[in-house]
């Protein structure tokens, strides 16, 4: 339990430093964070995180693609934490 505890503030806290840096690095117009490094960070646990920068900074708002995939880890992540917790009962 404690693994846990601290596991989803870091993944999380860590999906939204990169999402800023990926933001920054746009905006200097330097080489940019891979998709699929951003998508890796929201799929191993920093999805509120990731959707939390993706409003405050307003990055990837507007790529349907990128929204797609996102959306899609964040449904997975909802069935799994359903039937990982509520149907284990």
């Amino acid at each position: 339990m404690s693994f846990l505890f601290w596991y989803f503030p870091l993944s999380n806290l860590i999906a939204f430093s990169i999402i800023g840096i990926d933001k920054r690095l746009a905006i200097q117009q330097k080489r940019r964070v891979s998709e699929r490094s951003l998508l890796l960070t929201s799929a191993i646990g920093g999805t509120i995180g990731s959707g939390l920068a993706m409003l405050f900074f307003r990055h990837k708002t507007a790529k349907r693609s990128f929204l797609w995939k996102y959306f899609l880890i964040a449904m997975l992540q909802i069935i799994l934490v359903y039937f990982y917790v509520i149907k284990s009962k």
